[in-house]
């Protein structure tokens, strides 16, 4: 966990990929309750710390969490985040495609979703279904290498494994992300997906805001922005 913000009222890590957000069925550490303990030192608070969580981020997914410090922060960011007013940008190294070149314009991607609490897998649908859910995002190729290119994804509905499972849809799964066809695993366990940038108006000031997340320690990351 790296810390790239803080006031009285937010505060944004940057999560390392392994990481829960909040706690599960495995009984593994949080981020939620090492963020805690880190206010709750730094600040030297006695007794309990609030912290709401907001939104999350998948467990092999690395990048940008915003979590709230006070319940005002709490009420608002959760309003903000349901009716699309913060904006998240991600970055993916995919397997390549053959018919993707670098290029300044966005395509938008549409399937409908549906879900496999089992197998905690979504499924995507080029037309509606019964219990789908419809998904949108934007994407488009920032740099091609030998086998992967690094794509630039803006969400525009939150669903399960969205980007993950739209991007395997057109032939493109996410480096490591075995679960949606990914050829090999990574070897730390991770997918090479980064919530990158988040731009939003924070909840109090009003005052309009960008955070970035630093890059995963990986060579191909670098590469690819090099290219």
């Amino acid at each position: 966990m790296q810390v790239v913000y803080e006031d009285n009222h937010i505060i944004v890590v940057s999560k390392d990929s392994g990481e829960i957000v909040q706690g599960d069925k495995t009984g593994d550490t949080p981020l939620s309750e090492t963020v805690k303990e880190y206010i709750k030192e730094k600040y030297q608070k006695p007794g309990a710390v609030f912290l709401g969580v907001v939104h999350r981020l998948d467990r092999p997914v690395s990048g940008l969490v915003v979590f709230a410090r006070t319940s005002k922060a709490l009420a608002r960011l959760n309003k903000m985040f349901s009716e699309g007013q913060v904006h998240k940008t991600y970055w993916a190294i995919v397997e390549k495609h053959s018919t993707t070149t670098p290029s300044n314009s966005f395509t938008t991607l549409e399937h409908w979703l549906t879900r496999n609490e089992q197998q905690n897998k979504a499924y995507a649908h080029t037309a509606e279904v019964r219990g789908a859910k419809k998904a949108v995002l934007r994407y488009r190729t920032l740099a091609t290498g030998t086998n992967y290119n690094l794509m630039e994804v803006q969400l525009l509905t939150g669903r399960h494994h969205q980007i993950r499972c739209q991007l395997a849809a057109i032939g493109m799964p996410i480096k490591g992300d075995l679960k949606y066809g990914a050829r090999r695993s990574n070897s730390d366990g991770s997918i090479s997906l980064l919530a990158h940038r988040i731009e939003m108006v924070h909840p109090v000031s009003k005052q309009q805001m960008a955070f970035e997340a630093p890059l995963p320690k990986d060579q191909l990351w670098e590469t690819l922005l090099n290219t």
